[in-house]
């Protein structure tokens, strides 16, 4: 018998199916089943989601994915609907360490890296994670990696980290032939960090092309190279969405921005009108509110748990796409309709 089921296990690993030995930039069927309609979910969870520069996305390369980190994991999944490309991801190291948690994130295609803040101990074992994103590259997936290090709810962007930078110099070292390799800037701008439903302007940016970048700086050594690069990505970042000076007088310039933006508040007007149409529309509010009371009740719940109130949102998103995916868009009309009921409230 025992001889039996060792014939049956050696059968089993000599045919193991792929799945256990899958790299994280692999198809896969449920991923790619879902996708759709995760993408669809997150576009339609904003009043208006605007991605402008798509022109600028090379077709000839591979390609790194530089947005600015305001948002938690909404910056990452307004990257991921810029087309139906899978791409890989990173995030902090510490949410790997259960085992069953890994897994999934792992499935979601995000790897672990390790940050400073971290210790220079953690850093050193981040080798591993960029050896795994330059086989990315080099598979043709796009990659992701927020360059910030760290999410922040301001109009303003942190000094870049190097990760991103070694990354793609360690991917144009081990490319065989002159196949491009670019990063590509993106702005991301929420109109509302802390409540649902309000709008999101996505712009993309002119690439650098690493090879290229490298190969005109060629007396730089690679810290120098690295710094120079790192420049050059900051000052197109700063250019994509509505960025001002992180010091002292920040909220001053912030302030000003809005001035010669042109953004002004709204006429008496039309405040009173929307008064009027906010309370002829209550009673179907209120018929909406409790139809979808369970998508809106069990992630406040779950929101009391966690403490940072950036991944407040995620939360929520994630939890409603569940639910509207379990009900089939049922209750869709229903939550369109009191997610706009709210922002007009707010607005007021």
């Amino acid at each position: 018998m025992f001889q039996k089921y060792l014939h049956i296990s050696n059968i089993c690993s000599t045919f193991a199916p792929d799945f256990f030995k899958q790299m994280i930039q692999d198809a896969d069927f449920w991923y790619t089943f879902l996708r759709p309609t995760v993408d669809w979910y997150f576009r339609h969870s904003y009043r208006r989601c605007t991605y402008e520069g798509m022109e600028n996305i090379p077709s000839d390369g591979s390609i790194i994915y530089a947005p600015n980190h305001t948002n938690g994991l909404m910056d990452a999944l307004a990257v991921l609907a810029i087309d139906r490309q899978p791409k890989v991801f990173v995030a902090r190291a510490d949410i790997f360490k259960k085992p069953r948690i890994a897994r999934i994130l792992n499935w979601l295609k995000i790897m672990p890296i390790n940050r400073v803040r971290d210790g220079l101990d953690q850093v050193r074992k981040n080798d591993e994670t960029m050896d795994r994103a330059v086989e990315v590259l080099h598979a043709g997936v796009p990659f992701c990696i927020l360059p910030e290090g760290r999410h922040r709810r301001k109009h303003a962007l942190l000094p870049l980290q190097k990760g991103i930078f070694h990354i793609a110099l360690r991917a144009i070292e081990g490319e065989d032939n002159d196949r491009p390799l670019y990063i590509v800037p993106i702005g991301l701008d929420y109109s509302d960090w802390y409540h649902y439903w309000g709008e999101l302007t996505v712009k993309i940016g002119k690439p650098i092309d690493v090879r290229a970048f490298a190969a005109s700086r060629g007396d730089l050594t690679e810290p120098q190279l690295i710094n120079a690069m790192r420049e050059e990505l900051s000052t197109k970042m700063q250019g994509l969405f509505p960025c001002v000076a992180d010091d002292e007088e920040y909220e001053e310039n912030w302030k000003n921005l809005n001035s010669r933006l042109g953004i002004r508040d709204e006429r008496l007007g039309i405040k009173i009108l929307r008064w009027v149409l906010l309370v002829l529309l209550s009673p179907l509010a209120i018929v909406c509110g409790i139809v979808t009371m369970p998508l809106w009740l069990v992630p406040q719940i779950m929101k009391t748990k966690v403490q940072d109130p950036t991944f407040q949102i995620a939360i929520l998103f994630v939890w409603s796409w569940i639910k509207m995916l379990l009900t089939l868009f049922l209750l869709l009309p229903f939550w369109l309709f009191i997610c706009e009921y709210l922002y007009q409230c707010r607005k007021i």
